[in-house]
């Protein structure tokens, strides 16, 4: 200002937008401020290229034919690699300053300099320069060649037209800016404050006198400031740390800002993309580490950590090193951050084993916070998993993408189905890519619903999604917001600090019962169905392998578990459980990939399971041919297609004990009187068909619906009156944006009931151990079904074995069920129990719900009767009013476009019942349809007796898994894992025919309970169990016998 000029009246519109030209990236850079961060420049001295459609590793790319290249050339297409050799020369008259390599593409960037990674260069996360040196000095070379390694893809891939669109196979990419220039740092820190100051102008409003302080301070900036006479710049930062020097109070809000890079394992990129998503951004976070040592980094997901370790092991050991300062914080403690609702809870409580072991192993200790800040919805039984994995802590935001309710807190206890609770804070600014920014600061406090119960929350900031992270500028606006007047104060901050900050205030905070039920991307539970069955069907697997392998162990001398197999496969199952693919939200890239992965579990689980059942053999007489073996932990009878030669099967009635195996009955003896009436089919002259068990009657009318099912005993009919079962339904499915996520409330007003023709049922198997009924359905010009309706004898379920031709295009189908009951709550399966949803819609948070998730089964009882719908794959579910709705595909177009095109097979049941679901075994049948018993080859004789490792003494118990123990001395320690099933609280007695020697309580991470020693005496042992509570034992086998 020039001397003695009056003071001058202010308008605010001018005033700010004069301020914000003088900072302006578009207007007027010939002369304001922002033109002046850079200063001379020159270009790089040569630029070559190769091009591949590898992701080489470095020591191989930089052995290849780089030829020519200049700015402005065109590379591609998608997915492909280009290397850039870069060859630089500093001039000589740049002594003194600070010199950038100036780096702009459209392509995700990797600066690498002597073999190592350096930095992530990414246009889109606003990081568009190297630094070559702070300052240049007099005996400093003057040359380098550095490479770029650059990725045809942007941060969020490659959509064609829109970000979730597929992408564009054909995209070609350029660098726009390769040069060397001289860079301001004074001018740049002149900016941060003048958009600081500008931020609190605009975000404390009119009414705020401090509003006004920082307005008159930032425009007697611009008045002092010549941006061509450095000279003046002293003067401008004196004016801005005056104003930024006046303090807070000591009530001021505390904001615990903490450095995060969501990356996404897979997403509209491939997994292999994300592996360099990691180093480009990682290494980033180790520079800012390294300049700021101040600065945290927040880092979950051990399968990240783990590809790092493997491809750029410097980068992992400078990892390691950071975390060791405390400033690299791993967190999280899974292997992925995986989906909060598909997965079931053996896999959920390997997430954390996997993932927490990794962090030990590599870091030295457990995570403390489950971290789920993206995941669309949250398991009510993830509390007693966190508290199984020594976590006690959660951060997630995504509640705050509900569509209908505001969920009504940010810092609260969250208490799960057991009871178990967990502190859970959610960051109020509803984000974790925050940027630094004023007006994300003070929404951060504005919108915090836990005032006046505590004073601290989260602020994660760093680019997302695609990974990118934390830039300088950022770090320099939270460091210079450290504690100004007017403004919450901002600390440079870890979780654990937040955490132990909000326990140490926790007194006031309220109490959330149950899940945490996302009300938006409900699409995801039925999206991309063969995701969903090679999810179920591999989770399967694993389960029979570890207990046929632990059967074998105890039994055989020679036998070697398959450890280190069965984690690889683990692994792989946890990697498709991340919350993008098992979800079927990713593109057709991954989804083909995570197929392939669910082939490699069947291909190699198979070949264990057949070399544990020839190991349980061995030594046994008895005729070669096959072990029928049953994988759960109650005896069964039912009925099988056993392999005869010629490739024939027949079907035989089998009685297997628990957990255990029987040999199979000889092809040529006869069939035993049946112990149950047998199944007669009836098909009447209209068409119809009826087919009855003894226990269950299932009439069909002729194009294949339901018009009774009726429970023989009691007489009572489970159909609607008036209404059809096994109603095929399709409805419009066009959600608002997110295609493969989202199905909106509005295509319930679509409803349109596929109609069969007459004539195309007919019997299928004529009756005796079973009974069934075919037909055809047409469900548009482009898409067909055909089914079987199988009925058992002794089974009391009907299955439908479906198999759908699906072409569409934004298309759902269902199936419903109208019932004869009447009940306000429908009771679904989630991880290791159950819980009830309405079935009517009084309130908003009822209505929200109107698609929800289930896993095998859900019912609708009222007193002494009810109606159970079993499923052996799908997910997505409803039951409004008394009509039982499963949901079984979806058509949609983006990301991927060929998303459920194809043939798809899957089975679900329906279950009528007196009394409640507990006692009338609907868990154990909805089991019994998920794990059917297994016909093994023995390639040597197969035992001439059954034979039973496990069984528990009450239905409400459930023995989920068997499994060697991760540390085993000897690998002679098994782990059970069992749950309470009914929500009751029940004693129970575990019976084993194994030799056990000690039998010890332990947690889910399998660490000795001190005080958790179990007496075991004549073959069983005593455990007591509160509702839905989880119990994990070690049970240390003798030795074998030679």
């Amino acid at each position: 200002m020039a001397a003695g000029a009056a003071p001058a009246l202010k308008h605010r519109r001018t005033t700010l937008e004069r301020v914000e030209k003088f900072v302006s990236p578009l207007y007027f850079t010939d002369c304001n401020l922002r033109g002046r961060l850079f200063g001379a420049s020159c270009p790089v001295s040569a630029l070559s290229s190769f091009l591949t459609p590898e992701r080489l590793p470095y020591q191989e790319a930089v052995q290849q034919d780089f030829r020519s290249a200049r700015v402005g050339d065109s590379f591609g297409p998608t997915w492909w690699t280009c290397w850039f050799r870069v060859e630089l020369t500093i001039p000589e008259t740049w002594v003194g300053q600070e010199v950038h390599l100036c780096w702009e593409s459209d392509g995700e960037g990797l600066v690498w300099h002597d073999g190592e990674p350096v930095q992530g260069l990414t246009k889109e996360g606003e990081k568009t320069s190297y630094v070559l040196t702070d300052r240049l000095g007099a005996g400093d070379p003057r040359s380098l060649t550095l490479y770029v390694e650059v990725a045809c893809n942007g941060l969020l891939g490659a959509g064609k037209g829109t970000m979730i669109a597929a992408p564009d196979p054909g995209k070609m990419f350029q660098v726009s800016r390769a040069e060397l220039a001289i860079f301001h740092r004074d001018v740049h820190q002149l900016l941060v404050d003048l958009e600081l100051l500008l931020g609190i102008a605009k975000g404390l409003g009119e009414d705020s006198q401090r509003s006004f302080q920082a307005l008159y301070t930032a425009n007697q900036i611009v008045n002092v400031c010549d941006p061509t006479q450095p000279q003046t710049f002293p003067i401008a930062q004196d004016l801005a740390s005056r104003f930024f020097g006046q303090r807070g109070g000591e009530s001021q809000h505390t904001i615990h800002a903490t450095g995060h890079c969501h990356i996404d394992t897979a997403w509209l990129w491939p997994f292999k993309e994300t592996v360099r998503k990691c180093a480009r951004s990682w290494v980033t976070a180790v520079r800012l580490m390294e300049r700021n040592p101040e600065f945290i980094f927040a880092c979950s997901q051990a399968q990240q950590l783990e590809w790092v370790k493997t491809h750029y092991p410097g980068l992992h050991a400078r990892l390691q090193e950071f975390a060791c300062r405390g400033q690299f914080v791993p967190v999280g403690g899974t292997w992925v951050e995986m989906d909060g609702n598909l997965p079931s809870g053996e896999a959920m409580v390997r997430q954390f084993l996997q993932g927490q072991s990794f962090f030990l192993q590599e870091f030295g200790k457990i995570c403390s916070e489950f971290w789920l800040p993206d995941t669309f919805g949250y398991s009510a039984q993830l509390p007693q998993i966190m508290r199984g994995c020594g976590i006690g802590h959660f951060l997630t935001q995504k509640l705050s993408w509900n569509l209908v309710n505001s969920f009504p807190h940010h810092t609260f206890f969250w208490e799960g189905l057991d009871g178990s609770r967990v502190l859970t804070h959610f960051p109020p600014g509803d984000s974790y890519g925050m940027e630094g920014s004023v007006e994300e600061v003070l929404k951060t406090v504005a919108k915090n619903r836990d005032k006046g119960r505590t004073n601290h929350s989260a602020f994660l900031f760093g680019f997302g999604d695609g990974g990118g992270g934390p830039t300088q500028t950022m770090v320099d606006r939270l460091k210079r917001l450290c504690n100004t007047d007017g403004l919450p104060r901002v600390q440079l901050s870890s979780p654990g600090r937040l955490f132990s900050a909000l326990e140490s205030d926790s007194g006031q905070l309220c109490t959330w019962v149950g899940e945490l039920f996302l009300e938006l991307h409900n699409g995801t539970y039925t999206t991309h169905a063969q995701i969903k069955k090679g999810n179920r069907e591999c989770e399967r697997i694993l389960h029979d392998v570890e207990l046929l392998s632990s059967l074998a162990l105890a039994r055989s001398v020679h036998f070697l578990y398959p450890a280190a197999q069965l984690q690889d496969l683990w692994r792989l199952l946890l990697l498709n459980q991340f919350h993008d693919v098992v979800t079927g939200s990713c593109i057709q890239l991954v989804a083909e990939e995570a197929i392939s992965h669910y082939e490699d579990i069947r291909s190699q689980g198979n070949t264990l399971l057949s070399r544990a059942a020839a190991a349980l053999c061995a030594g046994e007489p008895g005729p070669e041919g096959l072990l029928i073996v049953n994988t759960l932990p109650w005896d069964r009878t039912e009925v099988l297609a056993l392999p005869r030669p010629g490739g024939a099967h027949s079907l035989a009635l089998v009685t297997v004990p628990s957990m255990g195996y029987a040999p199979a009955p000889a092809p040529n003896t006869l069939l035993p009187p049946l112990p149950q009436q047998p199944v007669f089919v009836l098909q009447e002259t209209d068409g119809s068909v009826t087919l009855d068990n003894g226990i269950i009657r299932v009439r069909l009318e002729p194009t294949g619906r339901l018009t009774s099912l009726l429970l023989v005993a009691s007489g009572r009919e489970a159909i609607a009156e008036g209404a059809l079962g096994n109603q095929f339904v399709l409805f419009d499915d066009v959600p608002l944006y997110w295609d493969a996520w989202d199905v909106m409330d509005y295509h319930l007003e679509t409803r349109k009931p596929v109609l069969g023709q007459a004539g195309t049922l007919a019997v299928g198997t004529e009756g005796g151990v079973r009974g069934s009924a075919c037909f055809l359905l047409q469900i548009s010009p482009n898409s067909r079904l055909s089914q079987e309706v199988v009925l058992d004898v002794g089974c009391p379920y009907v299955r439908f074995r479906t198999e759908v031709h699906w072409h569409e295009a934004h298309k759902f189908l269902k199936v419903e069920f109208p019932a004869r009951v009447r009940s306000s709550q429908a009771t679904y399966e989630v991880q290791f129990g159950h819980l009830q949803r309405p079935t009517h819609q009084n309130t908003s948070w009822d209505w929200a719900r109107y698609e929800v998730w289930a896993h095998r089964w859900m019912d609708l009882s009222e007193h002494g009767f009810g109606l159970a719908l079993l499923n052996d794959c799908k997910y997505g579910a409803s039951v409004r009013g008394s009509v039982l709705s499963l949901s079984l595909l979806r058509a949609s177009k983006a990301p991927d476009a060929t998303a459920d095109m194809g043939r798809h097979e899957f089975t679900y049941a329906l279950m009528p019942h007196v009394a409640s679901f507990q006692d009338a075994g609907v868990i154990r049948a909805a089991y019994s349809l998920n794990f059917p018993l297994l016909a093994l080859p023995a390639r040597g004789p197969a035992p001439a007796a059954a034979w039973s490792a496990f069984s528990v003494s009450s239905p409400a118990v459930v023995l989920e898994t068997v499994k060697q123990a991760e540390t085993s001395p000897q690998g002679r320690t098994l782990v059970l894992r069992l749950y309470e099933a009914h929500g009751s609280h029940v004693d129970c007695w575990l019976h084993t025919s194994l030799p056990v020697q000690e039998a010890v309580l332990c947690d889910l991470l399998e660490q000795r309970d001190p005080a958790g020693h179990l007496p075991f005496r004549e073959a069983r042992l005593k455990l007591t169990f509160s509702p839905f509570q989880v119990r994990s034992l070690l049970l240390t086998l003798q030795p074998p016998l030679n």
